[in-house]
């Protein structure tokens, strides 16, 4: 039986509220079953570019699989989520700069449009290099035409902290 987060806990920056949680399990769940198989779980990460292997997806599926069915369903990805969450400064920088890598494909400390549009394709997003030169643009603040590891940290806490104010 899964467990609400307590009210007190904070969810981490990267994946703020349920909604956005909700979202990234849903491209998790490739066939739109309601629970994350090993074999989606494997597809995304190597869509993203990750060298994951199968042993490291099962060890990923055991430590998050709560009632080990052999799924992962909404209720387990979001524990996961946010798990970690007594220290959420340590928590979502971590998480922060993984996502920072995974777009990141040269590991050059900068995303370009050509790496964003690479990982938008790969996870069925369809958009043109140049919408992502102009997504880039939004939060390039140096005017590099590359987003930087604290832009992007910027417009992650910045995004998450401003979500609930327009409603």
């Amino acid at each position: 039986m899964a467990t609400n987060p307590s009210p007190n806990s904070k969810p981490s920056t990267y994946l703020q509220d349920m909604d956005e949680v909700r979202q990234v399990f849903e491209r998790f769940d490739a066939n739109k079953d309601g629970k994350i198989s090993a074999d989606e779980l494997g597809g995304v990460l190597n869509a993203l570019g990750s060298d994951t292997s199968a042993e490291e997806v099962a060890r990923m599926m055991q430590e998050i699989d709560a009632d080990k069915d052999g799924y992962i369903n909404l209720q387990e990805f979001a524990a996961f989520c946010n798990k970690d969450s007594d220290d959420p400064h340590k928590s979502a920088d971590k998480e922060l700069r993984e996502a920072f890598e995974l777009y990141d494909q040269d590991q050059n400390g900068k995303i370009s449009a050509a790496e964003l549009h690479k990982i938008l394709t790969r996870l069925g997003e369809h958009c043109s290099e140049q919408d992502c030169a102009g997504m880039i643009k939004t939060v390039d603040s140096d005017g590099d035409g590359y987003v930087s590891f604290e832009e992007f940290r910027k417009m992650m806490t910045n995004s998450n902290s401003n979500s609930g104010d327009a409603k």
